[in-house]
């Protein structure tokens, strides 16, 4: 069981986000992989995976690449074992040459309160390392 479950009311949707920025922020592919079902289908971008063994593979090489990543997600809309959101994250490459991503997540969630289904949309842009703001 990975609660809050579905059924979510406002509440729980948001506690449920914050609980994936809190993982995602650790940067433990192993641990964030822990909140997808087994056979979970992820489209990242134009990356589509399938089961935690590729989720752990798809984030260790992530990153690996992108440094000192920061995360921040944001409810959009939420509806019996869904929810919708939007996000920004920073991050910067081994030659020092920051990027700040933003995007949007649609998620589906089994009966036990584990992701099944997660589509990412997700755009990078270039930002001047004086201008990074997201902070944990």
């Amino acid at each position: 069981m990975r609660p809050p479950l579905p059924p979510f009311t406002e509440e729980t949707a948001r506690l449920k986000v914050r609980l994936a920025e809190d993982a995602w922020n650790t940067r433990d592919p192993e641990r964030v992989a822990l909140a997808y079902t087994e056979d979970s289908e992820w489209r990242n971008r134009d990356v589509f995976l399938r089961g935690r063994d590729e989720i752990v593979a798809f984030l260790t090489d992530k990153w690996r690449r992108e440094l000192d990543y920061r995360l921040r997600k944001e409810l959009w809309a939420f509806t019996g074992d869904r929810i919708a959101v939007r996000f920004a994250y920073e991050y910067h490459d081994a030659d020092g040459r920051w990027f700040r991503a933003y995007g949007n997540e649609n998620w589906e969630f089994d009966e036990r309160g584990l992701m099944r289904k997660r589509y990412a949309s997700i755009n990078d842009v270039p930002i001047a390392a004086a201008s990074h703001r997201i902070t944990v």
